[in-house]
């Protein structure tokens, strides 16, 4: 019978992996809560209307790698490519926008895109993320920026560098799409396929494009810049003072126009040095019109979200010491009376809050050490025959090999004191 294996583009996250994505959980969680944001669990699965009207039929994440399917009554259903538009569905449906505090909100879990696996891009990805709703004022945009960039660097993340961009209101990109438009069509025939293909569904995207040939021509495109609106400009010039003011360090950069729709005004990006063309670890914008657009109010709206692979694949060595690790106690109990008393001891620690494991193979003290080692414990409690009958264990440390002895009728209790640094 043949094995059956996982699907291409789809991780697994396996023991020795899982506490690196725990310190970096943990640590966004932790600086979110600082900032005021509340935790938000949504759907991994919407109608697909959801994510047609939020991101744009012309994407390429909505017309080339969604997971569409038919649900048994025929409605179509899509996996979450993308976590802002199913909070702003639970924004809109449940009416957060009638409780008169700022709704500021954060979410992490698994997304969807069939794309072509590569280093950093899976078809299964993780996102945490943070969006803000109901704040017109460049210091929302300033303060999500600023809690993206603590994130990143409390992680110790090497050469990271925001990118900035201004898109102005949509109605300045509807003054600016034309020319662009004229621009491109004028030099359609060296840029990519994929490129020709967004001159009229996507133009803006073409500046984005990563395939040399494509940047040569668009480095001499007119400038979106060239036509922002007064108001669009002072907007993005309070961003930039709040930053300086602050002390976030910032790069413009003018090709940055992100590939979602709905973004408008501020749009940012972080990127890392070392992760080929996929550069981007944490990016996102102001979307001001994405709640109207899926039924809701007229609502100002900030996010961003960061890849967590791509945050895993970054993380330096010299952070896993700072990955906090209980201090596990083996317990070894071997010999007829002493295997009863291990399982007890086992439970009693375990109750009391104390991590412990054994390996019920092992049937000698010698194997016992063996197993202790390799599962890296820093405790074993040497309980054989013996010491089953005198009432005493030996609490072995596995590092300094110094040993202490501890009563079984108040086990967990010495056993704590004993794992407490001196």
């Amino acid at each position: 019978m043949s094995v059956i294996k996982g699907v291409k583009g789809v991780k697994d996250l396996l023991p020795e992996e899982t506490p690196r994505w725990r310190f970096i959980e943990e640590s966004a969680r932790r600086w979110a809560t600082r900032y005021g944001f509340h935790e938000i669990r949504i759907p991994i699965f919407e109608v697909t209307t959801l994510f047609a009207r939020s991101i744009g039929a012309s994407t390429d994440i909505v017309e080339k790698e969604m997971y569409t399917f038919p649900d048994r009554d025929g409605t179509s259903l899509t996996l979450r490519p993308e976590g802002t538009a199913g909070t702003v569905r639970a924004y809109i449906e449940h009416n957060r926008a009638a409780i008169p505090v700022p709704q500021k909100y954060f979410y992490t879990g698994p997304m969807f895109r069939h794309e072509r696996p590569q280093a950093g891009r899976l078809r299964q990805f993780h996102q945490f993320g943070v969006e803000s709703y109901g704040i017109a004022d460049p210091r929302a945009d300033v303060e999500v920026i600023a809690l993206l960039w603590h994130i990143l660097h409390e992680l110790g993340l090497p050469s990271l560098t925001l990118e900035i961009n201004n898109l102005g209101q949509a109605a300045d990109r509807d003054i600016y799409r034309p020319v662009l438009v004229g621009y491109l069509k004028h030099h359609e025939a060296g840029l990519c396929g994929n490129c020709k293909h967004r001159i009229e569904a996507n133009p803006l995207r073409v500046l984005d494009c990563k395939v040399p040939e494509c940047r040569i021509i668009t480095e001499q495109a007119p400038r979106l810049s060239e036509s922002l609106s007064e108001t669009a400009r002072s907007y993005f010039a309070q961003v930039l003072a709040g930053l300086d003011l602050i002390h976030i360090p910032y790069s413009l950069n003018h090709r940055l126009v992100r590939g979602l729709d709905y973004y408008n005004l501020t749009t940012f990006e972080v990127t890392a040095t070392n992760l080929g063309a996929q550069n981007a670890v944490g990016a996102g914008g102001r979307y001001d019109g994405l709640v109207e657009t899926l039924g809701g109010a007229s609502t100002p709206a900030v996010g961003f979200a960061v890849g967590l692979e791509r945050i895993a694949m970054l993380l330096p060595d010299s952070q896993n010491s700072l990955i906090p690790a209980d201090k596990t106690v083996y317990v070894a109990g071997f010999g007829n009376k002493g295997s009863v008393a291990g399982l007890t001891a086992l439970e009693e620690l375990r109750t009391f809050g104390i991590p412990a494991v054994s390996d019920f193979r092992a049937t000698t003290l010698k194997a016992h050490l063996r197993q202790a080692d390799r599962l890296g414990c820093q405790f074993t409690l040497l309980l054989g025959d013996d010491e089953a009958i005198k009432g005493a264990a030996v609490l072995r440390n596995m590092e300094s090999k110094s040993q202490h002895d501890v009563l079984l009728s108040s086990l967990p209790s010495q056993v704590q004191s004993l794992l407490r640094p001196s």
